[in-house]
């Protein structure tokens, strides 16, 4: 199934302008996280040591601020890929119709590969 419609020029700058805007925003809040988590480490070793680092509240803190950093690199990837699709201007085209994905959903998740009625088509496929 071929489809020809894409999003023009001037749409697609204003989506590369939303998503590399998303992207420093990521890269800001990555960054945060990897300097919270080393802030954590070193107070361990500042810190009289084995009675903190037995402290179950801290593990569970470290372990809450690298998932989310773990999550937030997946944003970024996810963000750069799209970055990419803008770039090759395949951006907006649905994975599994080939159809342009709603120009309000791709400015609500700018990084969507699916449009909302392969999204609803896949979960229930999933449900199953």
């Amino acid at each position: 199934m071929t489809h020809t419609q894409q999003y023009s020029n001037e749409e697609l700058k204003v989506f590369e302008v939303l998503i590399t805007t998303k992207l420093e925003k990521a890269y800001g809040q990555l960054e945060s996280l990897q300097l919270q988590i080393i802030e954590m480490e070193e107070s361990i070793e500042d810190s009289s040591g084995i009675h903190y680092m037995n402290d179950g509240g801290y593990t569970e803190q470290v372990g809450f601020t690298n998932a989310m950093a773990i999550r937030q690199q997946k944003h970024i990837a996810d963000l750069e890929k799209a970055l990419m699709r803008v770039k090759n201007k395949s951006y907006g085209r649905c994975i599994i119709t080939g159809a342009l994905i709603d120009k309000k959903r791709l400015l609500a998740v700018p990084t969507t590969t699916k449009s909302m009625a392969a999204k609803m088509q896949s979960s229930t496929i999933n449900q199953k």
